[in-house]
This record gives C-alpha cells, sequence and structure tokens, in this order.
C-alpha cells in the first residue's frame, strides 16, 4: 500500500514538474491531508506512515531538480509553511516560532520539518506549482496567476490529487504578443 503511494505521488510530482517547467531554485508548494488519503475527514486520522510514504515519492525528485519543497500546514497553524530557510530568505519570508505536530500542522508537515536541512516556519510563499492532495486549498500559497493541471494521476488513496502552476500575468490588451514559454 505505502509503495504504490510513494509511486503515485513521485509520478505526480514529475509530472507537475514537467508541465510547468520548472527549474533548479523554485519553490514547490504541497498539501496534503493523511487523513483524506484513507478516506477519513480532515484531521481525524493523521498518519505518519502514510505522510513519509508520500514524502519519500515527492521529496527526492524536488531535491534532484533543486527545487524548494514547501508544505502547507493545516488550519490549526493557519496553514503555515515549513520551508528550507534559504527558500524563505530567498522569498524576503519572516520565520514564524511554531514546530508542526501531527495533529496540529499536520502529518505531511510534521515529516517535511523533520527531514529539510534547515526548516523554517513562514506564513506566507508564492510557489511556482504545486500540489493539493486531499482538498487542503493550497491556492494562497501560488503566486497570482495559477493555471489548473490535468495530471494521470487523479487520486492517492481516497484523496483527490489537484494541481496548479503558475504564470506572469498577461497584460497589453488585443495588440500585445505573449512569450508562451515564460512560466
Amino acid at each position: 500500500m505505502y509503495e504504490e503511494m510513494t509511486a503515485l505521488a513521485q509520478q505526480a510530482v514529475s509530472e507537475i514538474i514537467t508541465a510547468a517547467h520548472l527549474k533548479e531554485g523554485d519553490i514547490f508548494v504541497v498539501g496534503c491531508s493523511s487523513s483524506t488519503v484513507t478516506g477519513q475527514s480532515f484531521g481525524s486520522a493523521s498518519s505518519l506512515d502514510i505522510a513519509q510514504a508520500l514524502f519519500n515519492g515527492i521529496y527526492p525528485v524536488l531535491q534532484q531538480k533543486g527545487i524548494y519543497l514547501a508544505a502547507q500546514c493545516c488550519e490549526h497553524l493557519n496553514r503555515a509553511i515549513v520551508i528550507e530557510r534559504k527558500a524563505a530568505e530567498k522569498q524576503n519570508r519572516e520565520a514564524v516560532n511554531v514546530v508542526p505536530q501531527p495533529k496540529a500542522g499536520g502529518s505531511f508537515a510534521t515529516i517535511t520539518y523533520n527531514t529539510l536541512q534547515e526548516p523554517v516556519m513562514v506564513e506566507h510563499i508564492r510557489a511556482d506549482a504545486g500540489m493539493d492532495i486531499g482538498g487542503v486549498l493550497i491556492g494562497m500559497h501560488l503566486k497570482e496567476v495559477a493555471v489548473p493541471l490535468t495530471l494521470t494521476v487523479r487520486k492517492i488513496g481516497e484523496a483527490n490529487i489537484t494541481a496548479a502552476r503558475t504564470r506572469p500575468k498577461f497584460i497589453g490588451g488585443e495588440r500585445a504578443h505573449y512569450n508562451e514559454l515564460l512560466k
């Protein structure tokens, strides 16, 4: 069961990296409810084992590409973000003082906090792309123009997967020309 979750998470994050044209130094946000993966209500069945399986599929792929992982906490921590200090500094984000736990922040955020080299907690980021496992609403942590992505992986366990990339705003009106390769 856990091996399948890891493989699906790996496939999904790989598809998003390709579709979003992510590069080294970009930020990838993950919102994850391990409870919904098992078909339970948010926060009712937090599982470090499920979170670890998903993390094992996501984090190595991002690391290999030099992309920063940002893990969104649950509503008990106001959807704060776990991220590497370097990424927080890159976005000029001020650290806040809290340490996620399985029932206050969520299992995925807890695993991320305990694994990153130099984790910090911040209230907001502007990620380049992301994945929402179980409907935890990552949109507040994406750059301003989010573009939904359709993945071949639509569920992990019982949790729906949604994903998005971002792009610069189109400005200039009907005579303007746009660089479609700009992410």
